[in-house]
């Protein structure tokens, strides 16, 4: 065997060393990365919508029927309205489609999996809809189902594209502080002849998987044999990167998903700064967008064009305030301006309408009277 083999000879346990496996452990893809991002991001607009409202209107009443306890207390056996409408929010923005089924049993269900049949003229047909891991044989009409699109390609592009870029970012930072302080050494060979090129891959592989041990585990056990030293030379030194500069490429990341699906930095992160401002953004460019998709949808689907026409819909309310008294101040101003009457205002905030006649009236208060009335209501002539 030449010189390797002096060595070999002299160390037979040596040989077997060859053939260890060392290091074993693969790097993270840091697909979590996408995980965390999305999930942040959609999540937030699902627990937003799950406070929505829906209203069921006939002839412009309110109607507590079979649909308004679908749509705000429980669609199905398993879950809640709110847990419903988050899990509609999740599978319509991260697959870009929702397709909900009502079963004979009036249970709302959210398909897990499903193909869809395009036709020009007639209505498309979903098949093959599986619902947890139940497949349905029967096949749905599109008048049959509730199915939104979300039509954001620039977020699919997006995730396709620029996530592997993040990842490879943060995995490049996140192994440079890996090796942090690293520790780096020699190793001494006694020889006697040349290496052949057979030995001398077989020791470089052997190399490898002990410097690989060194690297990237927290232990790393050597043996100590007779012509091989092992010697530490010297500790790495470099650019470190801190936890702080980790956690901003993770927030840049969730930022710029934030910024496509409408949602104000500020609040994904849980900031306080311009609060108010944020909300109304949020909910102006990003909820209410959201809310037409569905209440069209709904519409289409639960009335006929003549009972539409005449009154019947759907209205999808989110009221963006946590209390009545929030809103005060500005309720009085627009009753007080004669512009609404408090009837209309009670509908408004989320309330049904009093019986009370007086409350259809306008109001008109004297700080809104004409300039050419005087104090007690005599005009100047």
């Amino acid at each position: 065997m030449g010189w390797l083999g002096d060595i070999l000879k002299k160390n037979s346990e040596l040989e077997s060393l060859f053939d260890l496996d060392l290091f074993t452990q693969e790097s993270s893809n840091r697909a979590y990365l996408k995980k965390i991002a999305l999930e942040t991001c959609i999540s937030f607009i699902g627990r937003t919508i799950s406070l929505t409202d829906f209203r069921v209107l006939k002839d412009n009443v309110r109607q507590k029927d079979e649909w308004h306890y679908l749509l705000n207390v429980r669609p199905n056996t398993d879950q809640s309205a709110a847990s419903f409408w988050q899990d509609f929010i999740y599978k319509l923005i991260y697959q870009n489609e929702v397709l909900v089924i009502l079963t004979d049993t009036n249970d709302l269900l959210i398909a897990d999996n499903f193909e869809r049949e395009e036709y020009a003229v007639y209505a498309d047909r979903f098949k093959d809809v599986t619902v947890k891991d139940y497949t349905f044989q029967r096949t749905f009409s599109m008048d049959e189902v509730i199915y939104v699109t979300f039509n954001n390609e620039k977020l699919t592009k997006y995730m396709d594209g620029m996530f592997n870029d993040y990842a490879e970012l943060f995995g490049r930072v996140f192994d440079i502080n890996l090796i942090k302080n690293q520790v780096r050494s020699t190793v001494g060979l006694e020889a006697t002849q040349d290496l052949t090129d057979q030995n001398r891959q077989r020791l470089q592989e052997f190399l490898d998987k002990l410097f690989n041990s060194f690297r990237k585990n927290l232990v790393a056990i050597v043996p100590r044999l007779k012509g091989f030293d092992y010697k530490e030379e010297y500790k790495g030194e470099g650019t470190h990167y801190t936890a702080e500069e980790l956690e901003k490429i993770k927030k840049s990341l969730i930022n710029d998903v934030a910024e496509i699906l409408g949602i104000p930095n500020a609040l994904v992160h849980g900031e306080l700064t311009e609060y108010e401002t944020s909300i109304t953004a949020f909910v102006k460019f990003c909820i209410s967008p959201l809310l037409k998709k569905i209440q069209d949808e709904l519409n289409a689907k639960l009335f006929e064009k003549k009972e539409y026409l005449s009154g019947n819909h759907i209205e999808a309310k989110f009221i963006p305030y946590s209390s009545i008294f929030d809103i005060a101040q500005s309720f009085d101003k627009l009753v007080a301006s004669g512009g609404f009457t408090r009837n209309e205002l009670r509908v408004e905030v989320g309330y049904d309408k009093s019986d009370n006649p007086v409350l259809d009236e306008f109001v008109l208060t004297k700080n809104y009277q004409a300039a050419t009335e005087t104090e007690g209501g005599e005009t100047n002539t």
